[in-house]
């Protein structure tokens, strides 16, 4: 007997449908109309929004479509939601003016990650944000949390409907405290600002983890230049109020600046890349530094005092000598970015003088970033410290320099220290020094560690005992201070060596510095095996019966 179609599996549903039949082809009929319906009615969003495609060229930006399309990989799926939110609502007619709530949020590959992608739709009423546009946003934001996904905005909004202020504005506030919820939650958070942010619409760029700025379009505020003169009467324009590069490099509130929305597009897709969020290929090689290390040695001065490029060390160190520079504009000195090394995403911090208050607050906020993105932290320690002065005493450097070293003892993540030069006074702590906790600290043989340089403590005695001698009465022996101070120096060159460190355990040994980077990816590699694993503790201890 033959076995009908499907009769050798038990639990396969046999189908009764006739496909060549009236009712078939009602049906389907019917189902064609009502999808071309709605997809005519999404195809209207992408036309109200392309009216403004024009403008966009002729300001030298790309329509905000064309961004999201640019920041996704490229042949990957991208599963847009909530495109006709608010169709038939408010200034939304259902018909011929339709705003899809204003935006463009959806779900898709970023640099091999999946991300949440939320675009405002600029080119229709300038991105302002609807009652149901905020209702949509609030539920992208959801997503990203419920699924532990990167959350990645493209800015560009003249700011809330002023005339439905009523409908939005209390709600309107779950959109930041829901940032605010993702970066606590360690999801990170990045602002691709393309245009103007303006009003509570500032805060959708403060509270980003990450912030990509564009020279000469971002611009960030909470009044523009006509609710600034209504309100006070200042008048001021858009770049001195708050224009990218015033951001980049004086208020610290953006971490890169971009040439263009190609560039800054380019940038927000190398963030996701470099903070390992995707899963990276089993077996993947890392590529080389393109600069052999043997150029270290040349590079570096022995003597501490004679300044370089931090990043003339990380070039020969980490993998194609690819490094995403961190907030480069601001606190220029304390150089933060991230990379990898053989393979393994990190954050690098080093130093290009001393540090100031500009410099503490951006490496503690990069240190906060990394242990958010569970990315291990290299410190390439050569500092003579904080600075210091009344001009650095004003700025705040006390409390940044705090924040700094609370941000460095509380990182949960591996810390890796490389003392490459000096490495002076709080400057060393803040650098993760050895009390710090990192878990491995080696030295060049040309570090020195030391609470100040010799020929400093010399002259800092020096005062103090003159000064003490006025307010005795007493005269000042210079030839007696001159003789102290040359002890004091020799004393200090002496006890600051980096085989004088290593005697006494201060690192965990010295290493040629052709070899940081074998050594760094060893290390790497322990401690990422170290916190893969997982233990079996027990409350006795295993003894012997």
């Amino acid at each position: 007997m033959r076995r009908q179609k499907g009769e050798g599996r038990l639990s396969a549903i046999r189908s009764n449908v006739i496909v060549d039949s009236e009712p078939f082809r009602a049906n389907r009929i019917a189902h064609l109309a009502l999808i071309a319906e709605f997809r005519a009615l999404e195809e209207k969003v992408r036309q109200t929004s392309a009216r403004s495609d024009a403008k966009f060229r002729q300001r030298g930006q790309l329509p905000p479509r064309e961004r999201i399309n640019l920041l996704l990989d490229r042949d990957a799926p991208f599963l847009e939601l909530s495109s006709l939110c608010g169709l038939g609502m408010h200034e939304d007619d259902g018909r011929d003016n339709v705003f899809g709530g204003g935006s463009i949020v959806g779900i898709g590959m970023i640099s091999g990650a999946r991300c949440v992608v939320a675009a405002n739709d600029s080119g229709i009423k300038g991105g302002a944000a609807h009652p149901m546009g905020v209702e949509k946003s609030i539920r992208a934001q959801e997503i990203a949390l419920q699924n532990k996904l990167p959350f990645v905005q493209l800015v560009e909004s003249a700011g809330a409907n002023l005339l439905l202020q009523a409908e939005m504005f209390v709600r309107g506030g779950a959109i930041f405290a829901n940032m605010a919820r993702l970066s606590a939650a360690g999801v990170p958070v990045i602002a691709i600002v393309h245009g103007s942010s303006t009003a509570g619409g500032a805060y959708q760029t403060g509270l980003a983890d990450y912030v990509v700025m564009v020279r000469g379009r971002s611009k960030v505020f909470l009044a523009g230049p006509p609710l600034l003169k209504a309100a006070t009467g200042e008048i001021a324009g858009d770049e001195a109020l708050g224009g990218a590069e015033l951001h980049c490099t004086t208020t610290g509130l953006g971490e890169y600046l971009a040439e263009s929305d190609e560039d800054a597009v380019r940038i927000g897709r190398e963030i996701l890349a470099k903070l390992g969020w995707a899963n990276r290929m089993p077996g993947a090689s890392a590529p080389p530094p393109l600069y052999d290390a043997e150029e270290l040695l040349g590079i570096v001065p022995v003597d501490y005092r004679k300044p370089y490029d931090v990043r003339e060390v990380i070039a020969r160190i980490v993998d194609g000598s690819d490094f995403l520079d961190f907030k480069a504009g601001y606190g220029p000195h304390t150089i933060c970015g991230h990379a990898a090394i053989e393979g393994q995403p990190v954050g690098l911090i080093g130093n290009n003088g001393p540090i100031d208050s500009a410099g503490a607050g951006k490496a503690g906020q990069f240190i906060q970033l990394c242990d958010q993105a569970g990315l291990p932290i290299v410190f390439l320690q050569n500092t003579t410290g904080y600075i210091v002065g009344v001009e650095a005493e004003t700025s705040g450097i006390v409390k940044h320099g705090s924040k700094m070293i609370q941000a460095v003892t509380n990182a949960a993540v591996p810390k890796i220290t490389l003392q490459i030069g000096g490495s002076f006074g709080a400057g060393h702590y803040g650098m993760c020094g050895r009390a710090f906790g990192p878990r491995f600290l080696f030295s060049w043989p040309n570090a020195r560690v030391s609470v100040m340089g010799g020929e400093q403590a010399a002259k800092v005695m020096a005062i103090v005992a003159e000064e003490a001698a006025q307010a005795r009465g007493l005269p000042f022996d210079a030839e007696a201070m001159k003789a102290q101070s040359a002890k004091i120096i020799a004393g200090y060159d002496r006890q600051s060596t980096a085989l004088f460190a290593t005697a006494r355990l201060w690192d965990d040994g010295l290493i040629d510095p052709r070899d940081s980077r074998a050594t760094l990816a060893f290390c790497l590699q322990t401690s990422s095996e170290g916190e893969a694993r997982v233990l079996r503790p027990n409350s006795f201890g295993v003894a012997r019966f």
